[in-house]
């Protein structure tokens, strides 16, 4: 990463070239490249860059750059960054840019609830935890890697150390730079979730959607007023031919949005705030990009932040080949490849980045976490209108 941040810039490749022509760098060339670094680190973080980037780059300086590192040290990059102390060329640097500048937002908004995504959760035991040194060290490794079972291997490994920089707001910002497989490499919100909570509450969702909750769903809303939007989806679920030209989506996903229509989405705190329609909720949802279009074009129009969301490409909204989670207008391909096992990803990568609920999905999504998988019942929030579908809807399951 070092590397990529110099050579991205004309002064880092003076930087490079007179390493590569002394086997050193002067004084005024190592300020340089600290100054490189450290202005790519505040791009990237703000003011408040964390000690676990400011030690990650401090190990890539000397990895790259092996005459720079300290002999006499314990791990031979304390003089870049020294976490004990909390002193080094870099922390040094930091200081300096925070002095003369403004305080930047954060680029995640954070509400703490008594249960849900954003809480905190206690992962095992203290055996289970790596050291940080090691956990340096894979999070280098996933950087080069292109090995997929040891891709798998080292997330899962440093899986309790990626969970307390998520949870840490300083931290979390940087996340997806940290651990880049998440954009290239499937299964892994997947894998993370299961870690938090196991394979049999990871599975719930799948194995329940079908085996009567979607049914009853189908049941529930014959009774509300048709509306054409909600006479479409219906048709979908059933697989009928819908009113419109414009296809839908196929029966499961259709049935999702219908839920939406059972638990109207609710404007976010004050009584003044606009009414969301359900139409507007699914924009939060879902996007289909047709697969002769190219992405990168719709992710340059990303606006807002509504996230994260589906991005489904394929012919039509009821031919999708490939579903991705959009965060922080990045893309993380799903291992699935149908819209019920995609959104089961996206519900999931709720909790594996620790990400609030979008205002616009927040009932669906408390809904389906209390009621299909389980998770923080009796400590989770709930509208009023969650609470008596999820008890209708749990009833008829029953019967």
């Amino acid at each position: 990463m070092v590397e990529q941040v110099l050579t991205s810039k004309p002064a880092g490749l003076t930087v490079i070239n007179q390493y590569d022509d002394t086997g050193s760098l002067k004084d005024s060339t190592r300020r340089l490249m600290v100054n490189i670094i450290v202005a790519h680190m505040c791009e990237k973080e703000g003011r408040g860059v964390s000690t676990a980037t400011k030690e990650f780059h401090a190990l890539g300086i000397v990895s790259l750059f092996p005459s720079l590192k300290d002999p006499y040290s314990t791990k031979g990059y304390e003089h870049f960054y020294d976490i004990q102390s909390n002193k080094g060329f870099l922390e040094w640097r930091v200081k300096t840019v925070q002095r003369q500048s403004k305080p930047t937002s954060t680029f995640h908004d954070r509400v703490e609830l008594k249960g849900g995504p954003t809480s905190s959760i206690s992962f095992g035991s203290i055996d289970d935890l790596q050291t940080g040194d090691y956990c340096m060290e894979a999070m280098s490794l996933l950087h080069h890697t292109t090995d997929h079972d040891l891709v798998l291997q080292k997330m899962r490994e440093t899986f309790h150390y990626r969970q307390q920089m998520i949870h840490d707001l300083q931290q979390s910002a940087n996340i997806l730079q940290m651990f880049p497989r998440f954009l290239d490499t499937k299964g892994l919100i997947l894998q993370d979730f299961s870690l938090m909570f196991g394979s049999e509450t990871a599975s719930r969702f799948l194995e329940r959607w079908n085996s009567g909750f979607k049914d009853k769903v189908l049941q529930e809303a014959r009774d509300l007023r048709e509306t054409p939007l909600l006479k479409n989806q219906l048709k979908s679920v059933l697989n009928e031919a819908s009113d419109t030209d414009e296809p839908e989506w196929d029966s499961d996903m259709a049935s999702l949005l219908v839920l939406l229509h059972l638990l109207t989405p609710q404007p976010a705190g004050r009584k003044r705030a606009k009414k969301i329609s359900v139409r507007e909720a699914i924009d939060h949802l879902e996007i289909f990009h047709k697969s002769c279009k190219s992405i990168e074009d719709h992710m340059m129009t990303i606006e807002g932040t509504h996230q994260p969301y589906l991005l489904a490409t394929g012919t039509s909204k009821a031919q999708v080949f490939s579903f991705y989670i959009v965060l922080d207008k990045k893309l993380l391909p799903c291992q699935s490849c149908t819209s019920l096992g995609a959104f089961d990803e996206l519900f999931k990568s709720h909790f594996a980045f620790s990400v609030t609920y979008d205002d616009a999905l927040s009932s669906l999504y408390t809904f389906l976490q209390t009621t299909l998988y389980n998770i923080d019942i009796g400590t989770t929030v709930e509208a009023p209108k969650v609470r008596v579908e999820s008890k209708a809807l749990e009833q008829a399951v029953i019967n």
